[in-house]
């Protein structure tokens, strides 16, 4: 195939990557432990870690794991916002030989339970914040392992103390539970001082993650991302920087602000892995949401790298004192996840100097594909091009290329691509052409430099501040409610999400609220999934074989 995209490339960004030069992630890991071991890895609450330390303790955790029987490849659920302890459980069930199985915190009983049987996670490790959903739902798992943390674990005994005590007394943030069987994550460390971390022989093929997504469909499913696709990223991202880290001291550490939730492969990848392959320091922040609360926190550090999505962009942009915050060491700033708004991208390279460098991607990609040049000046508009060792093919419908210039759905090959679906070979073969291209189900436009723009979606996905919103799976929980005859759900644009999740309902309780809805929406779907909207209806328009017409619900807004 003809790279011609390869002529607009930034002078200094290779063709090609090698992702041979690591056997897996776990020696990229290990490599990083011991060449950076006295920098800090990961800061979070005035308390750092150093590579040191997260290669004793994540070697500790990593034994214990491995002393409770579980074979090689076994998966391990993770539960956790962005806290110390998430960094050492992901390097420890690595090193130990199984799989990340990574999890919203937020997840309800409901879409936890699915996540945990169609992985057959053996293990969880999970901040006593979320127990209680994890005890709702235990005994219809796998899971014979649950290691709890709480948050003031590695901050040491007086402030860990204090911060336990905030967390569960004065803000109430841990509900009650009960898991009788569940070991505390600093007893896992302590007793991990007395076993040895069993070296395991890891390949490119064998599975690091599996990162749970609706892919093209509305069952939440996991895709299979090997070592060698991490990796392959990891190195893509660094290659597509590598101008602009050029201009840095040779010896500064680069300092990241990880403030998209680590379970979301952009965030693990980006920030966790690039960081450890860069030895830089990650600032996590737990709760983005605090606006306040995190900009008091970045203003602690010269920031170098900060990838964020669209709306955190916008939400820290609207606090009073961020403009006080120090960006001369600002370079990177990435956009994914979501689209990046003009008038954000604008409002933000006056404000800090350094534009956003907006980018494209999947879970089934490792995530980024493709991405705008990092010496740009202003705002694109564009999801840029395709990475090195990256190719994007725009097919029809019949899955034949169209001419530049033409629309069609993006399809994606290169070896950030995911092995397929878990269990899910159908599935797999839909998504995955016989050469290896992975249908987006996005649809866009390549230009003759060898830009692309994403002009529509071809699937009914919604995507609310960089979360995919499934509308399958929306209509199948609202369906279950006794009062409800038929539903359908859309995105409408919103302002502050990029898009809202907003459902059309004709009622078989003729008594039935939108408050009702909203509560039992409360208890089956994670916030992000929750419509914004509820409009009740006498009926929904339907194909002449009865298959409602959601496209036509959406332009009927766009009308409107």
């Amino acid at each position: 195939m003809d790279k011609f995209w390869l002529k607009s490339y930034q002078e200094g960004v290779p063709a090609e990557i090698d992702y041979t030069q690591y056997r897996s992630l776990t020696q990229l890991l290990e490599e990083a432990f011991k060449k950076y071991s006295d920098r800090k890895a990961y800061a979070c609450m005035d308390k750092s870690i150093t590579y040191g330390e997260l290669d004793t303790m994540s070697a500790q955790m990593g034994a214990w794991l491995q002393s409770r029987g579980m074979k090689q490849g076994a998966r391990v659920a993770i539960m956790m916002p962005n806290i110390l302890q998430y960094p050492v459980a992901m390097a420890a069930v690595m090193r130990a030989g199984f799989v990340v199985v990574n999890v919203n915190p937020l997840y309800t009983p409901r879409e936890l339970q699915h996540q945990l049987t169609d992985s057959g996670a053996e293990a969880i490790i999970v901040l006593e914040n979320f127990a209680t959903t994890v005890e709702q739902v235990l005994p219809k798992t796998q899971v014979k392992h649950v290691i709890v943390a709480n948050m003031g674990d590695l901050l040491g005994f007086v402030k860990g103390t204090i911060v336990n005590l905030v967390v569960r007394k004065v803000k109430k943030m841990v509900p009650e539970f009960s898991l009788p069987n569940a070991i505390a994550f600093n007893k896992v460390l302590a007793e991990g001082t007395r076993l040895t971390l069993k070296p395991v022989t890891l390949g490119h093929d064998d599975i690091a993650f599996l990162q749970y997504t609706g892919g093209t469909t509305g069952v939440s499913k996991g895709a299979v991302l090997l070592h060698r696709n991490v990796i392959a990223n990891v190195l893509q991202n660094e290659a597509w920087l590598q101008p602009t880290l050029n201009t840095l001291p040779k010896d500064q550490q680069l300092v990241f602000i990880c403030a998209l939730p680590l379970y979301h492969i952009y965030s693990l990848t980006v920030c966790a892995l690039m960081a450890t392959r860069l030895g830089g320091m990650n600032v996590l922040i737990p709760n983005p949401r605090d606006i306040p609360g995190f900009v008091k926190e970045m203003g602690k550090y010269r920031v170098n790298i900060f990838p964020a999505v669209n709306t955190l962009y916008n939400g820290l942009m609207n606090n009073p004192d961020f403009a006080n915050v120090d960006f001369s060491g600002l370079k990177i700033c990435n956009g994914g996840g979501m689209s990046v708004q003009q008038a954000v991208a604008d409002k933000w390279l006056k404000l800090t100097g350094t534009p956003i460098i907006e980018g494209y991607g999947l879970s089934e990609t490792s995530p980024v594909a493709t991405a705008n040049r990092c010496d740009i000046k202003e705002f694109t508009g564009m999801i840029g091009l395709p990475y090195p060792s990256t190719e994007i093919r725009i097919l029809d419908d019949d899955g034949k290329e169209v001419p530049l210039g033409e629309r069609g759905e993006i399809a994606i090959r290169g070896p950030q691509v995911m092995a397929g679906y878990w269990q899910r070979d159908d599935e797999t073969a839909q998504a995955i052409t016989a050469d290896g291209f992975f249908k987006t189900g996005d649809v866009g436009i390549m230009d003759e430099r060898g830009y692309t723009k994403i002009v529509d979606r071809k699937k009914d996905m919604i995507l609310v501040s960089g979360f995919n919103v499934y509308p399958n799976e929306v209509e199948a929980v609202i369906s279950a409610h006794p009062g409800v005859l038929e539903c359908a759900c859309v995105g409408v644009p919103d302002k502050n999400s990029g898009e809202a999740v907003k459902l059309f309902v004709v009622k078989r309780d003729p008594n039935l609220t939108e408050d009702d809805l909203q509560e039992y929406c409360k208890a089956e779907l994670t916030g992000y999934k929750k419509p914004k909207y509820i409009e009740f209806r006498k009926d929904l328009p339907k194909t002449n074989v009865g298959k409602i017409l959601r496209r036509e619900l959406r332009d009927e807004k766009k009308a409107a």
